[in-house]
C-alpha cells in the first residue's frame, strides 16, 4: 500500500510540474517569397523558419529575415529582439520590439504580435523611418511588453 502511494504521489507531482512548466513558442510568416527567418540566441541558431517551442524562458532572442545581406547577428537587417519570460513581479514578464539601431538597418516589413497572452499587443515597422523602431537606444517607448505566463510570439516577414 506504501509503494502504491508514493507511486500515486510521484504521478501527481510530474503532472503539477509539467503543468507548471514554463513554454514559449515562436512562429514565422514569409510573404516575402524570399530569404529565411531567422532565430538566434547568444549565437545558436534556434530556428530558420520552423516553429520552435522552447522550455523555459527564451532570454535575449534576436529575428531576422537572412535575406543573404544579413550578418549573423542581423547586422544590415531589420532585427526583432524579444524575451520571453513569466513574471515574477509585475514589469518583469516578456518584451519585444523592433531595431534600427545601426550596424542594423530597414531591409523589409517585420512585425510581431504575441498570442495565448496579451493577444494583439505587438508592432509593424513598414519603412525604414518607423514609429515603431528603435533607431536609437533611447527609444524605450517601442517596446511592447506582456505579463502572461507562456505567452508566443509570432514574427511575419512582408505583411
Amino acid at each position: 500500500m506504501q509503494y502504491q502511494l508514493s507511486v500515486t504521489f510521484i504521478a501527481i507531482g510530474a503532472f503539477v510540474g509539467s503543468v507548471l512548466a514554463e513554454t514559449h513558442i515562436v512562429q514565422f510568416t514569409n510573404n516575402c517569397g524570399f530569404g529565411t527567418p531567422t532565430l538566434l540566441q547568444n549565437g545558436n541558431i534556434l530556428s530558420q523558419g520552423a516553429t520552435v517551442e522552447i522550455e523555459g524562458a527564451l532570454i535575449s532572442a534576436i529575428a531576422y529575415l537572412q535575406t543573404g545581406g544579413c550578418g549573423l547577428n542581423g547586422e544590415g537587417c531589420t532585427l526583432i529582439e524579444t524575451t520571453l519570460v513569466n513574471p515574477t513581479s509585475p514589469g518583469s514578464g516578456s518584451s519585444t520590439d523592433i531595431s534600427l539601431i545601426p550596424p542594423h538597418a530597414f531591409s523589409v516589413t517585420s512585425g510581431f504580435g504575441y498570442f495565448g497572452g496579451c493577444d494583439g499587443a505587438g508592432a509593424d515597422c513598414t519603412g525604414p523611418d518607423c514609429s515603431t523602431a528603435f533607431h536609437s537606444p533611447g527609444d524605450t517607448g517601442v517596446q511592447v511588453a506582456c505579463q502572461s505566463d507562456n505567452v508566443n510570439l509570432a514574427i511575419t516577414f512582408c505583411d
